[in-house]
């Protein structure tokens, strides 16, 4: 009889510490983000991107994620029998970080920049287009969810930005 009390205990302590050291180890998930030109309420150009991000944890360090993703594209600023060049970093550029846990949800602070040039008249210098958002975001665990949107001031477009958090661990 005290031989299986002896191992109930320790099978209980050993289980303890198993999930002490469970619960202490961040759990992460993979943020999928879809950036997309919608109008007339349909989708006429979108792009992917993906991360992982482990879960903030009170005195840890604040884990973070960045995506850039994007090139140097030449200007001419001067005439054609002298050029000279000036370069635009064009692209999206995502940093995402302190991801929290809550119920059924994650929260986690986006910032967010997208540059393009936009349609180019002949004769004319192009114009970059360019969209910031930053903020604190929740969203619904695996469900896709626009996070950020706005309207391009020149055209019947909208740019938006969709995200899904899926638990990996």
């Amino acid at each position: 009889m005290h031989k299986k009390t002896l191992l109930a205990v320790l099978a209980l302590a050993l289980a303890g510490t198993a999930l002490a050291q469970t619960a202490d180890q961040p759990r992460f998930y993979k943020l999928d983000f879809v950036v997309k030109e919608v109008e007339g309420g349909k989708t006429v150009n979108s792009r992917t991107f993906s991360s992982m991000l482990g879960v903030q944890l009170p005195g840890r360090e604040t884990p973070a994620a960045t995506i850039r993703a994007g090139g140097r594209v030449p200007v001419a600023t001067s005439g054609s029998n002298n050029a000279s060049f000036s370069y635009f970093d064009l692209g999206v550029n995502i940093d995402a970080r302190d991801l929290r846990e809550s119920q059924a949800d994650v929260s986690v602070y986006l910032s967010v920049d997208i540059s393009t040039i936009g349609q180019e008249t002949a004769g004319a210098q192009p114009v970059v287009r360019q969209n910031r958002w930053a903020g604190l975001v929740l969203v619904p665990v695996k469900k896709a969810t626009v996070v950020f949107a706005s309207d391009d001031i020149t055209s019947k477009r909208q740019l938006q930005l969709e995200m899904t958090a899926t638990p990996v661990r």
